[in-house]
């Protein structure tokens, strides 16, 4: 399945870009209220067209958040709720046997949108789970000898409970590494659960959300950040960063070359937050935490929460102790 071609568009500049960005999270705060970083984060993942998790207790907003960011972007949309007995099939699609003209075809699954909630992600066994590494690494399934490819720009947003809660299973470190960023929601502040109380009806608030910009102008969007600047002195940065989560006293194992490229992708869409159009070591500082702490291997081998809130603590300590160039 091929998207159809359009015509290619000048890149948007940067103060155009983040005219787009500021417009998107301010859209999404309309669904997801007192969550101003996180909403930024989350855009900033998708602009840097990366694939996102998110972790967190349920009732805090996850799937409002995923809803409204497809919204926002006017993207096709599909959700898929991962269970114990969920099949490959059930996301990537089938042949399936058409008896009047003695043939197969191919019939789509729900990964076929351009952007896939993968909902409790956890909750479905290993084999379930892999069924996304290639569409989220090379944009495309293959089955049965032959390649499909997926609708562009593609995302997928996964969320997933903590690993302590019953029935889940903990996501593989391969697929762990093909999300740009993990974040965690978190509850609301206490004012903000009260006006919640006081000012919500009883209709959905995803029914608020209107899309703000387009497809196109996502794609357009990635084109820029990928076109964003990066000195040598922040890239050397970037690979001094991750050489030190490899040699920390408390790390098994650290940023792989992966996370080092996704860490220098974030870190460009961040700095269209500021219209520039090239990177500085605070924007590869606003991004390291959400990057990397889902990629590291801590020797304390707990898990949870804990884990995540400790692999931040180590990343906030390296980040203290590498110098950043000037």
């Amino acid at each position: 399945m091929n998207s159809p071609a359009r015509a290619v568009s000048p890149l948007p500049s940067p103060t155009t870009a983040r005219a787009t960005l500021e417009r998107v999270a301010a859209n999404l705060s309309l669904a997801v209220q007192g969550k101003e970083k996180e909403v930024r984060l989350a855009v900033t993942c998708v602009a840097a067209g990366g694939h996102l998790l998110l972790e967190d207790v349920p009732g805090v907003g996850k799937t409002t958040l995923v809803e409204a960011i497809a919204r926002s972007f006017a993207l096709s949309f599909s959700r898929v709720q991962f269970t114990a007995d969920l099949m490959p099939a059930d996301i990537l699609g089938a042949q399936v046997f058409h008896a009047q003209s003695a043939t197969f075809n191919f019939r789509p699954g729900p990964i076929f949108r351009q952007l896939v909630l993968a909902d409790e992600l956890n909750r479905a066994p290993p084999r379930t789970q892999s069924a996304l590494l290639e569409a989220m690494a090379q944009g495309q399934v293959s089955l049965d000898g032959a390649t499909h490819v997926l609708p562009r720009p593609f995302t997928v947003v996964a969320t997933q409970n903590p690993v302590d809660f019953s029935g889940t299973y903990p996501l593989p470190d391969s697929q762990l590494d093909r999300f740009l960023m993990r974040l965690s929601l978190g509850h609301p502040s206490p004012e903000v659960e009260a006006r919640l109380l006081t000012t919500r009806d009883a209709s959905s608030p995803i029914e608020a959300i209107q899309s703000v910009t387009s497809p196109e102008e996502l794609a357009d969007l990635r084109m820029q950040v990928a076109a964003q600047r990066l000195d040598d002195t922040v890239a050397e940065y970037v690979v001094r960063l991750a050489q030190a989560t490899r040699a920390h006293g408390d790390i098994e194992r650290g940023a792989s070359t992966r996370a080092v490229l996704a860490l220098g992708m974030a870190a460009r869409a961040h700095a269209l937050w500021e219209a520039r159009d090239f990177v500085t070591p605070g924007d590869v500082r606003a991004v390291l935490g959400p990057c990397l702490a889902h990629r590291l291997l801590l020797r304390s081998a707990n898990q949870g929460a804990y884990t995540r809130d400790e692999a931040t603590h180590l990343l906030e300590e390296v980040s203290r102790k590498v110098p950043a160039p000037r």
